[in-house]
């Protein structure tokens, strides 16, 4: 092995330690920097990471390709690895008849979309692994997830899975051709097909419609949206968030009751901070224990928005511990965060995290057990496989503390030590495997979280990493030619950056801006937002997920959530971020641009496109009413000194008002009405307009009319008609109180 595998397969202990308990033959992953992919590098499997030697080899050998699409965390593509790719038999025949690639999600999300929505479209349904069967012309023909070692009650084996493409290919690979070409037409259909973009902005009934859905879905016991299992979805939060500062009391209602049920669930690390990936029930208590830095980032961001709005201290409490955790278990020394840690520790799926009632009863006195027994539900049976309990919080600590007598704060202050003894004795137990990668795009998220906390919580340690992580990606994921990278690790930084990871960034990089007010990060901010526009423009409007590539048959371009927002609605609102700090139109107008391109999806499918929604309510709460902007065109002053007035008018750079006299009888004039005995009006400036064959007297700039009162005149009428370049607005009379002494 040479000296830069052995960096790679040390560089963390966990993964180091699963590496060493194996045989030490070594495939092609071997020279691989994705810890996902190394934990497959022992496999008897002859696996080929994703290019073009393994295609080649297909079209050499006339091979079908098994592809194997997942990541580090995941706690069934471990269960694969190690029930099947494992397996020395199943290994000869995967070697024997296919072409076998592995391929890290997380490192290529472009290639995990496409063969994802193939996935669902061949069985409506999918996930983690992602097992495809492809032609060598890479058109996926079979699909699964989890396939178990030998043929189950309710499942078919892999090995008779291998066995029947196998026979299928050879004896009948006319029609397998055929439905894969179907298949791929049908993934193409999905991912690339384009529409017309529309010629006027998408209406805000699609915001009122996908917070109808939400309202429709909501959990009133238990928050969430749905049954089990439940999901943060952070696209969801931010959409109930954006409503609730907007005023709207039901999405604050829902907003707050899943926040609140969420940190009380074991989905919430009690005792370490930070959030599980999901959970199993519907109550949030049975977590799958996987950590990803995208969740906290979009949460912690969304609590901290959330105690803003309402006060609440609950949320600024979980808030704190999101990014505590963050800080303590996810940061590169370097500068930057990492990807995740493991759901499972040797095997067991969530031993780090829970507790058997012998450990609880050795670990703690009898007092401090009897304290946090009740409150955090190990008084009540075992809820987790094997005999262990979940920490979560059995009510409210507002609830406790009231059952108690005493404030929230008084309970506090008694549960927090018992925790911490907790905390201690859990670190010593074996720590799950950390996938030490750091992308672009979850770094920007976690900037942006990091930026928020530090302002809210006037915390200079969180504005200090947010500052040292952006710098980091600055200065580390760039390529040769100054490119945004997606992924580095061990020195190393690949992949020409994706959609996200501008979208991301230029986020976290305009939080920053505002937390620090230091230009730099407007400036980078800015760049990226160009170099954005220069390689992944779709001409119609928005941008691609990727660049065009040899191997990726569809330039993906999404509006749809995920487990993430969608990278065109966060770049959509970083665009409209950077029009507004910048003035710059340019900005607006890309914004604008992606927004009509995916008018049809907005319309259809709201429910999905949460995150493009937000943009699209912005733009209709911020278009000026035509009124209230015609008359801010124009700014009044009247003086008067005996009987004789003055009226200022001070009119708005870019627009003008017609002089008095007016060019043309279709003109209005600028004139003074009411009770006067004379007026005086300034001669006009004649300058040329696009909708005027001939020069136009106006006034602009400032300009002073006089006159004298009449008798009793207790308020004078101005009437005028602002226009720009292009345009006339709707005439404006206003009405101007006279001093009653003057």
């Amino acid at each position: 092995m040479n000296s830069r595998a052995v960096a790679l397969v040390v560089l963390t202990t966990a993964a180091a330690s699963l590496l060493q308990n194996r045989p030490q033959s070594t495939n092609r992953l071997i020279n691989e920097s994705s810890p996902y992919l190394l934990l497959h590098a022992r496999n008897p499997v002859d696996w080929f990471p994703w290019g073009e030697e393994a295609v080649e080899l297909s079209r050499k050998l006339d091979r079908p390709i098994f592809l194997s699409i997942g990541y580090s965390t995941c706690y069934w593509c471990h269960r694969m690895e190690e029930d099947v790719f494992e397996n020395p038999e199943i290994a000869t025949l995967m070697n024997r008849d296919f072409i076998n690639i592995k391929v890290d999600r997380e490192e290529r999300p472009d290639l995990d979309e496409i063969y994802m929505t193939a996935t669902q479209l061949m069985n409506r349904r999918g996930g983690w692994p992602n097992s495809l069967f492809l032609t060598p012309n890479l058109e996926p023909f079979f699909a699964g997830t989890y396939f178990p070692p030998d043929d189950r009650a309710n499942q078919v084996g892999f090995p008779s899975i291998l066995a029947r493409v196998t026979e299928l290919w050879t004896s009948d690979r006319e029609r397998l051709e055929r439905s894969a070409a179907q298949i791929a037409k049908g993934v193409e259909e999905f991912l690339a097909a384009r529409s017309e973009p529309a010629t006027e902005l998408p209406s805000s009934k699609s915001v009122t419609r996908a917070l109808s859905s939400l309202t429709h879905n909501f959990d009133e016991e238990w928050g969430g949206f749905g049954a089990a299992p439940k999901f943060p979805s952070p696209a969801n939060l931010f959409l109930l968030v954006d409503r609730a500062k907007a005023g709207n009391a039901e999405a604050s209602r829902m907003l707050v009751a899943t926040l609140h049920r969420m940190g009380e669930g074991a989905l919430y690390d009690h005792l370490g901070g930070g959030f599980h990936r999901y959970t199993t029930d519907r109550e949030w208590r049975l977590p799958h224990f996987e950590k990803m830095l995208y969740d906290n980032a979009a949460l912690a961001e969304v609590l901290i928005e959330t105690a803003r709005l309402t006060g609440d201290e609950e949320f600024a409490r979980l808030a704190r511990g999101t990014l505590d955790f963050v800080l303590e278990r996810l940061s590169y020394e370097g500068g930057g965060f990492l990807s995740a840690i493991d759901a499972q520790t040797d095997g067991r799926e969530g031993a780090f995290y829970v507790w058997s009632r012998e450990e609880l009863e050795t670990a703690l006195t009898h007092d401090e057990l009897s304290l946090v027994a009740p409150i955090f539900g190990f008084d009540r049976d075992p809820n987790f496989k094997e005999d262990f309990h979940t920490v979560y919080l059995t009510a409210s600590l507002a609830e406790h503390a009231a059952s108690q007598r005493m404030s929230k704060r008084v309970l506090l202050t008694q549960v927090e030590p018992v925790l911490a003894k907790l905390k201690r004795i859990r670190m010593k137990r074996e720590f799950p495997l950390v996938d030490d990668k750091v992308l672009a795009d979850w770094n920007g998220m976690m900037i942006a979280a990091m930026a928020k906390g530090g302002s809210f919580f006037d915390e200079p340690r969180y504005t200090a990493a947010a500052r040292k992580a952006a710098t980091f990606v600055l200065n580390k994921l760039e390529s040769e030619n100054s490119v945004l990278q997606h992924v580095f690790r061990t020195g190393i930084s690949k992949i020409d950056g994706f959609l996200n990871d501008y979208a991301f960034m230029m986020k976290g990089l305009i939080a920053l801006h505002r937390a620090d007010e230091n230009p730099r990060w407007l400036e980078e901010a800015t760049r990226l937002a160009d170099e954005l526009e220069s390689r992944l423009r779709d001409p119609a409007g928005g941008y691609f997920q990727a660049r065009p590539g040899p191997l990726v048959q569809y330039r993906a371009k999404g509006a749809a959530d995920g487990a993430t927002p969608s990278g065109n609605g966060v770049a959509v609102t970083a665009l409209l971020d950077l029009a507004e700090i910048t003035g710059e139109q340019r900005f607006r107008e890309r914004a604008e641009a992606a927004l009509l391109a995916f008018d049809r999806e907005l319309q259809t499918y709201p429910a999905a496109t949460r995150t493009l929604l937000l943009s699209v309510a912005r733009l209709a709460e911020q278009a000026p009413n035509p009124d209230r902007l015609a008359a801010s065109v124009v700014k009044v002053k009247l003086t008067v000194e005996d009987n004789q007035f003055r009226v200022g008018l001070t009119i708005r750079d870019g627009w003008h008002v017609n002089a008095n006299p007016a060019s043309s009888s279709y003109l209005i004039p600028t004139e003074i009405q009411g009770s006067v005995l004379r007026v005086t009006y300034p001669e006009g400036t004649l300058q040329e307009f696009m909708f005027s064959t001939d020069a136009l007297s106006v006034y602009g700039g400032a300009i002073i009319i006089e006159g004298t009162l009449g008798p009793d005149a207790d308020s004078l009428e101005l009437l005028y008609q602002p226009c720009d370049e292009t345009r006339c607005l709707s005439p404006v009379k206003r009405t101007i109180e006279v001093p009653t002494h003057y």
